[in-house]
């Protein structure tokens, strides 16, 4: 048999997937999974996305330009000044969602060797990526006890090395929903220009920011023009992860022509998802508003419930639809197993994402999950009675 490739052997598995085929298994049993391992939203993509896919009247599916659209690319910019984010439609590039902007980024700024230094937990797939890109991880954790917060910019100083390059935030965070204040951001900002280095922010989740402060985004800082890189993409605020858009935003003219050479290579991104995304861009206050505070509700029943739980503990998500979850279990990966394929109560088990996978520390997370809260209530109350009987029940098996 040929060999494989050792990047391919040595990339992690997605902890929010690689227990999939268990929950299908389960599934097939006629078990009721209760999935909070993926931030998949129940709730119904906005008419104007719906009106616009149905209304699709082409008699070619052609190619787009490599960045996207122009039309989108003008919305998208009246849509960043709404927040006073100043960029020009020149300065977006579509991709195939947030994902890809993730790669592309990395790709056009990374040298194999290079270091990204990442606060922890983070979302599980950077790592992957630059693993692909042949970049290092240099975490600094985060803990639980004082909700995620950022940890001091002086663990951020011990880890810079020459082979620095960059920064990675997740603001509002996944998975920890924490969100960064501005006075943070700005300790940030002097790091980055002090070293001459980039910043990205995956700002996906912006439009679910739970504080009293206005949002203030890595590209309202000051003098770093040329250092932010902004993640972004349409999946969760317009509930449409499945029509794949998102984009990098970043006013540094050499890295976007540096991002273009990988984009013309993999020709264009969905033309269909472009469609959708444009209308979208257009939906209503109405809408907005409506799963904001579905999702504010959803936050405060589902982690007030957690917190109910003996030996569970969540702090309270300012941002974003998910939180970390400490288990009173030594490895949380080994009872979301066990809840897939040996429990269920009243038919019905939880799937969740361990997320030892969402660090890169050895042994950082072993008794956490990650939790999303993007089901609606009723389904939630089941996950949370599930859960209260299946650690009773885990413990009582002999399992610690």
């Amino acid at each position: 048999m040929p060999v494989l490739s050792l990047r391919g052997q040595q990339l992690p598995a997605s902890p929010i997937r690689k227990l999939a085929p268990l929950a299908q298994e389960a599934e097939a049993k006629g078990i009721k999974i209760l999935s909070l391992n993926i931030g998949q939203p129940d709730l119904p993509s906005p008419p104007e996305a719906l009106k616009a896919l149905h209304s699709i009247d082409r008699d070619v599916l052609e190619y787009s330009a490599s960045d996207g659209i122009a039309s989108l690319k003008s919305k998208l910019s009246e849509y960043y000044n709404r927040f006073e984010i100043n960029v020009s439609a020149n300065d977006i590039i579509v991709t195939s969602g947030g994902s890809e902007a993730v790669l592309l980024a990395f790709l056009s700024c990374l040298n194999p060797g290079d270091e990204v230094i990442i606060p922890e937990p983070a979302y599980a797939n950077y790592i992957s990526f630059a693993m692909t890109a042949g970049a290092v991880i240099r975490p600094v954790l985060a803990k639980i006890e004082n909700g995620f917060a950022l940890p001091p910019v002086e663990e951020f100083e011990k880890l810079i090395t020459p082979r620095t390059k960059a920064i990675l935030i997740c603001n509002p965070n996944n998975p920890t929903g924490y969100v960064y204040t501005k006075e943070e951001l700005l300790k940030l900002n002097e790091i980055v220009k002090r070293n001459d280095l980039f910043l990205f922010s995956d700002e996906v989740y912006r439009e679910f920011c739970y504080t009293d402060e206005p949002y203030f985004s890595a590209l309202q800082l000051p003098g770093a023009e040329e250092n932010v890189v902004l993640i972004d993409s349409v999946s969760k605020r317009y509930n449409e992860c499945g029509i794949r858009i998102g984009c990098i935003v970043t006013r540094n003219e050499k890295l976007r022509e540096n991002v273009m050479k990988f984009c013309q290579a993999r020709l264009s991104p969905p033309l269909v998802g472009q469609i959708v995304a444009e209308a979208s861009i257009d939906t209503s206050k109405e809408y907005l508003e409506h799963t904001y505070n579905e999702y504010v509700d959803r936050r405060n029943f589902l982690v007030n419930g957690l917190n109910d739980i003996p030996g569970v503990f969540s702090p309270m998500p300012m941002g974003a639809f998910y939180t970390v979850v400490k288990l009173p279990v030594e490895d949380a990966e080994e009872f979301c197993k066990w809840c897939l394929k040996e429990y269920s109560y009243k038919g019905k088990t939880i799937f969740m994402a361990p997320a030892a996978g969402f660090y890169s520390t050895p042994n950082a997370g072993r008794n956490e999950v990650r939790v999303a809260y993007v089901l609606k209530k009723e389904d939630l109350a089941d996950a949370l009675e599930v859960l209260r009987h299946a650690l009773a029940a885990y413990h009582a098996s002999g399992h610690r």
